[in-house]
């Protein structure tokens, strides 16, 4: 493992904040509204209520949130990356440990606004997260695993989990704050896939005078090739080149730019891409 020390201080403040960020979120939203996030966070709530209301248990947040990580943890070091995993790994213990010691506050009352403005938060806090290159844990591993190495759509599977989580505390504790769970866990992933687009892919397709120049300047910004087709301008009826590729949508500015320095009347039509088929390049986690 390699580190740079600009890039890799920058990375550790970020986490910091976004734990200090998600443990307030947690006691001041989250509780108060007795809402239950997504993946390993939700279950971890919902273990500890369900241990301290049948048992008069108190379980520790830290404790029953590292547990519930070990699996993904374990998979985020073998296929993912370490220094991408040992990232994540201060991110559950810190924000865990700060669940714990940070005391809690009521803010508001009012569930909705919890639902929304607590899911905008913790959308926040795992943007900005996988920005830097690390994860609050859980789903986070799995998802990331099964998009880049196996080529499967992880949605329906953190789906399920959640549903699951949902499902079960409706039945515990009562069906009016799972439900509100789940605009808290909407406003999440709006949040998220607003802010971080890595995994979202988008079409270009380039009218050009100079397509070799452009499928080159489109492989030096995002590492994604290009293919050349041949046109006729309807028009005037002259010869046209269309270069089409798929780049992620976190790179689609910065390619429409280089784009237009090579080619200032190059006719560029975006497309989102809803799904795709066959070896896409993602860079490597570190």
């Amino acid at each position: 493992m390699e580190f740079n020390l600009r890039k890799d201080s920058k990375r550790i403040v970020v986490i910091i904040l976004c734990s200090i960020v998600m443990a307030l979120n947690i006691k001041i939203f989250v509780r108060t509204g007795g809402l239950y996030p997504g993946g390993a966070t939700g279950l971890t709530i919902l273990i500890q209520r369900v241990a301290f209301t049948y048992f008069h248990i108190e379980l520790p947040y830290t404790l029953v949130n590292i547990l519930l990580n070990a699996f993904p943890i374990y998979i985020g070091f073998r296929y993912i990356g370490k220094k991408f995993t040992l990232y994540s790994c201060l991110m559950i213990v810190l924000s865990g440990f700060l669940t714990d010691l940070i005391p809690g506050y009521v803010l508001t009352e009012d569930i909705l606004l919890i639902s929304i403005f607590g899911g905008m938060i913790n959308g926040f806090v795992i943007s900005m997260c996988l920005l830097v290159d690390a994860t609050t844990g859980g789903t986070d591993f799995i998802g990331i695993y099964l998009s880049r190495k196996k080529g499967v759509d992880s949605f329906h599977l953190v789906l399920i989990i959640n549903a699951v989580i949902l499902l079960l505390s409706g039945l515990l504790f009562g069906w009016d704050k799972a439900l509100y769970s789940i605009i808290y866990q909407y406003t999440t992933t709006v949040v998220l896939h607003t802010l971080y687009r890595m995994y979202q892919q988008d079409t270009l397709l380039v009218v050009t005078n100079s397509p070799q120049e452009v499928c080159d300047a489109i492989y030096s910004v995002s590492h994604h090739g290009a293919t050349i087709l041949e046109g006729e301008g309807s028009h005037d009826h002259c010869e046209r080149r269309v270069v089409y590729s798929v780049v992620s949508s976190a790179q689609t500015r910065q390619v429409i730019h280089v784009i237009r320095e090579i080619d200032d009347h190059a006719f560029i039509n975006h497309l989102k891409t809803q799904e795709i088929s066959g070896r896409f390049y993602q860079p490597p986690k570190d």
